[in-house]
């Protein structure tokens, strides 16, 4: 009786010393949502990241493992306008989960948010990628991860009230650090402005309209399609008359066509982390702005 009295004390001490269960499971399409959702929720959220900032969230495989994943998820975050739209809808259908559909608490589409930029006149396939709900590269404009928190904090209280005060005392913390941080940032970018540079995609849009820059030109003839040998000739020879500082590529683009324009226009070919964890300085959302700014004051002297 003793053994077993000592053994059911002893389960007890170990079963308290364990960290409590994360309150919600958290399904981040992409990595910045993710890092959002861990700096509002802390240890009462417990997150997973569909995709690395080594992935283009355009071409995603709904995968067996993401659809278990979202099964169990209680709110999933996503860029939306489309972004996801090759791959999000099946793992949904899959889930089996009600809490996350569309329409639902559940289901928070970041971009839906914010104003969204480049929204098209025309829908038209020819014109390439397009989104007919505007540009869903959202996160590079530091203003609108400050919108995006306080949505994102909002239904984490809703969907675990009983740790309501905890998201609302993190969101606190967060903002006042995140407006501190832009406006460091606002004064460092201040260098950039009128820059011109040419894109590898449409995915750095809200940064060049934050800081001001100018986008020069695209490594993409049209949204979403490979740089041709052919588009590359005639953007050197854009390059000759109307000059950009850089030619910038993410994380997730091969280089090449970034580097073959760098080598004959003579202008610096600038990797920028795109997300976090693209780079090693952009470990989380203020790392991301911090190295992106940076790397672009590097070539803008």
């Amino acid at each position: 009786m003793k053994t077993i009295l000592k053994f059911l004390v002893a389960s007890a001490i170990a079963a308290a010393a364990l960290p409590a269960a994360a309150a919600l499971n958290v399904f981040a399409c992409e990595p910045e949502w993710g890092a959002l959702a861990q700096e509002l929720g802390g240890d009462k959220v417990s997150v997973f990241n569909a995709t690395t900032s080594l992935q283009d969230p355009h071409r995603i495989e709904a995968r067996p493992s993401l659809i278990a994943r979202i099964r169990s998820a209680d709110l999933v975050i996503c860029s939306g306008s489309e972004l996801e739209i090759g791959w999000l809808p099946l793992l949904l259908t899959q889930s089996g989960n009600p809490k996350i559909q569309p329409g639902e608490i559940g289901n928070l589409e970041a971009s839906q948010f914010v104003v969204r930029l480049e929204i098209p006149k025309v829908i038209d396939r020819a014109l390439g990628d397009i989104h007919p709900s505007g540009n869903p590269h959202i996160h590079l404009d530091p203003r609108n991860i400050a919108k995006v928190g306080e949505v994102v904090s909002e239904r984490l209280a809703r969907l675990d009230p009983a740790n309501a005060g905890v998201y609302q005392a993190r969101a606190t913390s967060f903002q006042q650090r995140w407006q501190a941080a832009m406006q460091r940032w606002e004064q460092e970018a201040s260098r950039l402005k009128g820059m011109p540079i040419v894109v590898y995609h449409k995915d750095m849009s809200y940064f060049i309209n934050w800081a001001a820059m100018r986008e020069a030109g695209s490594l993409e003839p049209k949204p979403g399609l490979q740089p041709t040998p052919v588009h590359l000739a005639e953007l050197v020879e854009h390059m000759k008359r109307d000059p950009a500082k850089a030619v910038v590529y993410s994380s997730y683009n091969s280089p090449g066509a970034a580097e073959f324009l760098s080598q004959r226009a003579n202008i610096p070919a600038v990797q920028l982390p795109f997300t976090v964890g693209g780079t090693d300085k952009a470990k989380d959302l203020f790392g991301l702005f911090d190295d992106t700014i940076a790397r672009l004051l590097t070539v803008a002297k």
